[in-house]
């Protein structure tokens, strides 16, 4: 996905989102709606010249069977693409993934994170020079980091210090694609209970304590208050992709070391870039910090007392949750149910910057949203749209010979690969988008009437949003923790 925009004088420009490409292999049909049909002919006609009718009939169900699940939809999609995601549900549940209990007599290794499904191979390494917490995933190769943001609130600056906030981030953006060895940047935007710290670290020096009966009720009442409201906090996570940083690594002494070493180029790269966008980058997260963070994700009613009594819970081999239970649409851990939405669709028409405020400034549902970016190098990406280029021209005169209709759709498509092609060769960064939302309650009702208000929000926000059912936990993951994982 790519977006196009020009700049003019101070002015907010609008900003367009390329379409999610669906066009398949031969004729709009995927991989997979072409083996199911070739199935069904060959039953077919195998079954015509072998026997006639009647064994035309007997092998009915497997040619019926075929032409269904080719092209009958549901909930938008073939047939066929939902059977990956049911074999895989039904795998799961065969052997009892869905149901998560940790072990608490049993003392986890040391290094490693007490966390749920394929995340319990992640290691834990704190770099000796930044003090900051590294997430090593040894089958995916990379090294993660995190570091707090805090900024202006968007919607209350004027136009044309809006756009040109805009072109910063987009300067930040275009640095990590550089990079080439940067392997995904996750925008992590959370709302949290406040805990009333604010207040409390206020009273303290800037109230009057002369043990007056106003001082001592007014200080009984701050501590009691306990949560009042809610807050925003933002992240960035950055993963090293330690393949393509091989000979960098090799050349710092190799290992784990070594990567964190290049890591911390990245780190220092991306902290100035965020100070040059106006963005205030705090220190990089320690472990115990990631740990709070995980521990307030699975049990958010803990989360205000986390953040309140400072040093509790700051310890990653316990940050992880007591017990999950996933469900075909909704996850379910300690204090809280949850569930995800994806984004399908950005914007089609011409909007402004910060037409997400529909969905990020929703108040009374407590919910995550990350924008996962995953860069793609600038000889990568010339090649995969000079495929998608042949693969439109040879499309539409395949069509142009059978005597089929142009879809606009189509010709929507292609268009957006030229301008992603004419961004590239001004020397733009190609970047590939996965927007999701995690919606958090108490209670299962509650959560459904979030999840209806957010997808209001949504529409609100020109966006189109989808329930990813049976791979609750997985997207959980990559939507509410910073770890930079993916669905």
């Amino acid at each position: 996905m790519n977006n196009t925009n020009t700049t003019s004088g101070g002015e907010l420009v609008p900003v367009k989102f390329s379409r999610l490409a669906r066009r398949g292999i031969l004729l709009g049909l995927s991989l997979s709606q072409l083996v199911t049909l070739a199935i069904g002919i060959l039953a077919f006609v195998g079954a015509l010249y072998a026997g006639g009718g009647i064994l035309m009939a007997y092998t009915a169900p497997i040619w019926a069977m075929s032409i269904a699940l080719t092209w009958i939809p549901v909930a938008g999609r073939p047939m066929v693409e939902w059977l990956p995601v049911a074999c895989w549900w039904l795998y799961r549940t065969t052997i009892g993934q869905l149901l998560y209990r940790r072990r608490v007599v049993v003392p986890r290794p040391v290094g490693t994170l007490a966390l749920p499904g394929d995340m319990a191979r992640l290691r834990e390494y704190t770099d000796p020079e930044t003090e900051a917490g590294m997430i090593h995933d040894p089958h995916a190769s990379t090294l993660t980091v995190v570091v707090e943001v805090t900024h202006p609130a968007f919607v209350l600056l004027d136009p044309g210090e809006q756009e040109r906030r805009v072109t910063s981030w987009g300067r930040v953006l275009a640095t990590v694609c550089r990079s080439g060895r940067v392997a995904t940047l996750q925008v992590l935007e959370r709302t949290l209970p406040d805990s009333g710290t604010g207040l409390a670290e206020w009273w303290a020096s800037h109230g009057t304590h002369d043990d007056s009966w106003a001082s001592t009720t007014y200080a009984e009442l701050i501590d009691r208050a306990g949560p009042a409201g809610e807050r925003h906090a933002t992240t960035l996570s950055l993963a090293l992709d330690m393949r393509a940083a091989a000979r960098q690594i090799r050349t710092a002494g190799g290992g784990i070391r070594g990567a964190a070493a290049v890591l911390r180029q990245e780190m220092a790269t991306l902290v100035a870039a965020l100070r040059s966008a106006d963005l205030n980058p705090g220190g990089w997260l320690t472990a115990g910090q990631i740990a709070v963070i995980l521990r307030s994700a699975y049990d958010p009613a803990i989360a205000a007392t986390l953040e309140r009594q400072g040093q509790i819970g700051q310890s990653l081999a316990t940050a992880g949750p007591l017990a999950v239970n996933e469900s075909w649409s909704r996850i379910r851990t300690d204090s809280a149910h949850h569930a995800t939405l994806w984004i399908s669709e950005w914007p089609r028409s011409m909007v402004f910057p910060g037409f997400l405020s529909p969905v990020l400034l929703s108040t009374g549902i407590q919910r995550s949203f990350s924008l996962i970016c995953t860069p793609m190098r600038s000889d990568q990406a010339a090649r995969d749209i000079r495929k998608k280029k042949v693969e439109h021209i040879s499309d539409a005169a395949q069509r142009q010979r059978i005597g089929q209709i142009e879809d606009a759709s189509q010709t929507a498509e292609y268009q957006d690969v030229l301008q992603q092609e004419a961004d590239l060769t001004a020397g733009h960064g190609i970047l590939r988008y996965t927007g999701l939302i995690t919606i958090t309650a108490p209670t299962v009702n509650e959560l459904d009437a979030a999840v209806a208000a957010i997808e209001q929000a949504a529409i609100q926000a020109s966006c189109e949003t989808r329930l990813l059912v049976g791979q609750q936990a997985a997207a959980f993951t990559a939507a509410a923790l910073p770890l930079c994982r993916k669905v």
